[in-house]
């Protein structure tokens, strides 16, 4: 089943001016294409609100803030200044050497404040669920188990909530088992 089938699929049961085929309506089923659906609306909903953007907005008006995002991103990076997402492994390769390093950002800012160290709680919600076993396996540099992603995670009872994720990013095809189906890894793309 691929990705495309599935947004077909997706795309076929929102418009109900149009009957499914039998293939989509098989994709539908097989894909968890609501699953499917919910994740992308959930990632949509927090990226707008990351950026403190409207919810209601139009492609068009999107596209345009995006657009303006980054000609001024554009702007940032010509004086100089770059919001580097991984600092320790990109700008040994990526920075040009006139860019001010870590010490001193800290004489402009101070040092930063000391990360908690306590484990975040588990989701309550599917769509929340999936999205932290997800992010555990991008972190991950091995295949891990449910009870190894479950460790990381505040609460009770939840290696049988990890394990119904992983099962489902699998169908979805964002994780794939170890061969032995005993642990998981996030699906990279090719």
């Amino acid at each position: 089943l691929t990705l495309t089938r599935l947004y077909n699929a997706l795309e076929a049961h929102r418009a109900p001016e149009r009957a499914m085929t039998a293939q989509q309506a098989a994709d539908f089923e097989a894909g968890s294409v609501l699953i499917l659906d919910e994740l992308h609306r959930t990632i949509d909903r927090l990226t707008l609100e990351a950026y403190g953007w409207p919810q209601g907005e139009s492609t068009e008006q999107r596209l345009a803030r995006l657009v303006a995002l980054n000609a001024e991103r554009a702007a940032e990076e010509a004086r100089g200044e770059v919001r580097w997402l991984r600092p320790d492994y990109q700008k040994p390769k990526f920075a040009r050497q006139d860019v001010a390093g870590p010490a001193q950002l800290r004489d402009l800012i101070g040092e930063a404040p000391a990360a908690a160290a306590a484990k975040p709680a588990f989701p309550s919600d599917r769509t929340g669920q999936h999205l932290a076993v997800l992010s555990r396996l991008h972190a991950a540099t091995a295949p891990l188990t449910a009870a190894e992603i479950a460790a990381g995670f505040r609460g009770r009872q939840i290696a049988p909530r990890v394990d119904g994720a992983l099962r489902a990013l699998a169908r979805l095809g964002y994780a794939q088992p170890t061969p032995d189906g005993r642990a998981y890894e996030a699906r990279r793309a090719a």
